[in-house]
């Protein structure tokens, strides 16, 4: 049985338990209608357009879960370019966000976030045997660097924080700024894998064929 990498002095959670919990959506339609994307304003189509890669374009574009945050167009703007934003300047490379987004979304069992993050993870360099040690949990084939960024991200999510033990091993490993950013990027998927969660919303039928969080 694998476990998390998760040095915290507090029992790990165990991937028994992480494979027993459902993969969301389990409701045959949305709880939540997505806007139409009629309804999708030039200057937030200018921000999206900034995206680093090809992945979360075309037919990767998350049009389900964008159209669910349009609800409130006041909100949505700004978000969209804090969180672009955050992409392009945070002091962690895409490879390693999208190892931490993919993370994200096996630890929310949201199919949305993982299937649409393995195609961008992959335009920059994640292979195969990277996505399933991310689904696994295990990390000691990561470099360095990456293995703290998962394994801090598995922390923050059990415990809500980090433990001394912890801080103590990986506080050389990343710089102030990156542990920041990397609280940033975790902070931004639990909002999206709650959104995917709570709304129930469906993978669209372009990445349906990708596959997810069971392998």
């Amino acid at each position: 049985m694998q476990e998390y990498l998760v040095d915290n002095g507090s029992e790990p959670i165990s991937m028994t338990d992480l494979e027993q919990r459902p993969i969301h959506p389990t409701e045959p339609t949305q709880r939540i209608e997505s806007r139409p994307m009629t309804e999708m304003r030039q200057e937030w189509l200018q921000i999206l357009d900034r995206i680093p890669g090809a992945g979360l374009k075309g037919d990767g574009f998350p049009h389900n879960a964008l159209g669910v945050l349009m609800h409130n167009p006041d909100v949505f703007g700004p978000f969209l370019d804090y969180w672009i934003t955050c992409k392009l300047k945070m002091h962690i490379s895409v490879r390693e966000q999208e190892l931490v987004i993919l993370r994200m979304g096996c630890l929310f069992r949201s199919n949305y976030v993982f299937k649409h993050h393995v195609p961008l993870a992959r335009e920059f360099g994640v292979s195969e045997a990277e996505l399933q040690a991310v689904r696994d949990g295990y990390y000691d084939g990561f470099p360095p660097r990456e293995a703290a960024m998962l394994t801090l991200t598995d922390e923050f999510m059990d415990t809500r924080m980090l433990s001394q033990a912890t801080w103590t091993k990986y506080n050389t490993t990343l710089s102030a700024t990156e542990v920041v950013d990397l609280i940033g990027l975790v902070s931004q998927y639990v909002l999206f894998g709650l959104l995917n969660n709570v709304a129930q919303v469906q993978v669209e039928a372009p990445i349906a064929s990708v596959t997810g969080i069971a392998g």
